[in-house]
């Protein structure tokens, strides 16, 4: 990048938004073609310090005429990168691997200041995403096409892959490093231009992802990074020159993304909410269970995709283990992300942090008991801080059931049996991730082969697969048919091209109306 952080931090040490707050911090501008700048609009969002409540920046919100440029600017980039060799794609993402590897703590705290998830939960999800980058510095394998000798006499066949294009992707707020490297790493390895669109709610990672592409030697125009709101998606959507779009969001902006992009002709992967059960059997090691029940519904303060918001308990298993998680849960110290004390730290937002006590509050109303209840913790200051809740005899039907509550709140429900339990798993319209807890493999293996979920976990809560294999949910979770990162995102971010070779003598030509034959 052409601009220095002191440089940008001198333009702009004090802005102040639409919203009339002071920040603290330098706005965060667009990066197209490699260089830094604020756009067109005129228009800016608050970006919050979610443990103090304050502005630390803003952010510039791209007009349709600010991401049609970076898409020109990558339609532009596409034919020299896609004319690169996989060897020289390889060694520019081992750099990227190592320069985020070294500076990870330097990266974890920008995401903790601007999301507030503490800092080891933020260097994991970078650590995660880097597996992606591993994977796909292996792309002379991960490219390789298929050859047929002789399919018919004379007649070779082989298939390669190439690039689809200028390809956009979206991300989430609550992974704001780990899902960008899902989805530019293999783009980019498969020769693809990248338009990076990353939550306006803490968008620095995706500028410093960037940087750190840029400085492993990436040519300008590869990846490009806009932020923006509704206008500068739907540029995204629209535009003739943005031939796929990789998205990861709630299930209504999800099918939004799907029905939008695929009625202009895109290919489209667009992940959507979840709701992840997770079963505890009668045979399960209460305490191994407690242990991940607590670890994965309130880690990140539950502002996970697959964090488990539901406890499925089994025969009388219900009340012993919802006593042990009442222990765990009283332990737990949560404060800002800064803190190497604090456990879990804050809610993104304010608003956000209004919606999940509100269904907690509203819980007993419909005929659940709150158990646990965080919304009456007290907190100093104006963070976006609450506690841990847990919810007892819930029923689908429930808000506190029905809804994703994307927040540090879990609910219990009770069922007799393990068909039960399957039951109302399979019934539920998310279906992103699911587990049982149990020391019987033949209810293990019934589990596996009868639930109609993406990613399972047998004695593990949060089954997010390890960066060889694909992530991604079925039906509410995820419109298209591809899955993220891993193998089939090679497949997402490549065409296929049939090629049938003949060389024949000529005296071999000759005329024939009749269908090709073998």
């Amino acid at each position: 990048m052409e601009d220095t952080k002191q440089e940008a931090e001198a333009r702009a040490p004090q802005a102040a938004g639409a919203d009339g707050q002071a920040a603290t911090g330098p706005d965060v501008e667009h990066v197209i073609g490699g260089r830094r700048t604020a756009g067109t609009s005129g228009r800016t969002a608050p970006v919050y310090d979610p443990a103090t409540g304050q502005v630390a920046r803003h952010v510039h919100l791209a007009s349709a005429e600010d991401v049609a440029t970076a898409v020109e600017t990558a339609e532009a980039a596409l034919p020299a990168w896609r004319a690169t060799s996989l060897a020289k794609r390889s060694t520019i993402l081992f750099r990227v691997e190592n320069i985020i590897r070294e500076r990870t703590p330097e990266l974890a705290a920008i995401i903790t200041a601007e999301h507030g998830k503490v800092l080891s939960d933020a260097a994991g999800e970078v650590a995660r995403g880097l597996e992606n980058v591993q994977f796909c510095t292996g792309v002379m394998h991960h490219m390789k096409g298929e050859f047929l000798e002789q399919a018919a006499t004379g007649v070779d066949v082989h298939q390669i892959r190439q690039p689809v294009g200028v390809v956009a992707c979206i991300t989430p707020f609550n992974f704001p490093a780990m899902v960008p490297l899902w989805m530019i790493t293999t783009a980019i390895a498969a020769g693809n231009t990248v338009i990076l669109k990353p939550s306006e709610r803490d968008p620095s990672a995706a500028v410093w992802i960037a940087e750190a592409f840029a400085e492993a030697g990436l040519p300008p125009g590869v990846l490009n990074v806009v932020h923006g709101d509704k206008e500068a998606v739907d540029e995204l959507l629209t535009n003739p020159l943005v031939k796929a779009v990789s998205f990861v969001g709630s299930t209504p902006i999800a099918k939004y993304i799907y029905e939008t992009s695929a009625a202009h002709g895109k290919r489209v992967q667009a992940l959507g909410g979840a709701k992840n059960h997770m079963v505890v059997m009668p045979d399960a090691d209460l305490d191994s269970a407690a242990d991940a029940a607590v670890s994965a519904a309130y880690g990140s303060a539950g502002e996970r995709c697959m964090a488990v918001s539901v406890l499925v308990t089994v025969g009388d298993v219900a009340d012993p283990l919802i006593e042990r998680i009442k222990e765990r849960v009283e332990k737990l110290t949560i404060g800002p992300g800064t803190d190497p004390a604090s456990e879990m730290g804050p809610l993104i937002t304010r608003q956000a942090l209004e919606r999940v006590n509100g269904y907690v509050a509203n819980a007993p109303a419909e005929g659940a008991t709150v158990v646990v209840d965080g919304t009456q913790q007290h907190f100093d200051g104006e963070g976006f801080f609450t506690g841990v809740s847990l919810v007892d005899h819930v029923r689908p039907g429930m808000k506190v059931y029905d809804e994703e509550i994307f927040g540090p709140v879990l609910s219990v429900v009770r069922v007799d049996t393990f068909d039960d339990a399957v039951r109302l798993i399979n019934t539920n319209q998310y279906a992103n991730g699911t587990a049982v807890f149990t020391r019987d493999g033949k209810t293990a293996r019934e589990f596996e082969f009868a639930i109609e979920v993406g990613m399972v976990g047998v004695n593990v809560p949060i089954p997010v697969p390890i960066g060889a294999f694909s992530f991604g949910g079925w039906k509410s979770s995820l419109f298209g048919d591809t899955h993220m990162y891993g193998p089939e995102s090679f497949n997402f971010y490549t065409r296929r091209k049939l090629v049938t070779t003949r060389w024949p003598e000529p005296s071999e030509s000759q005329i024939d109306l009749g269908f090709p034959t073998h």
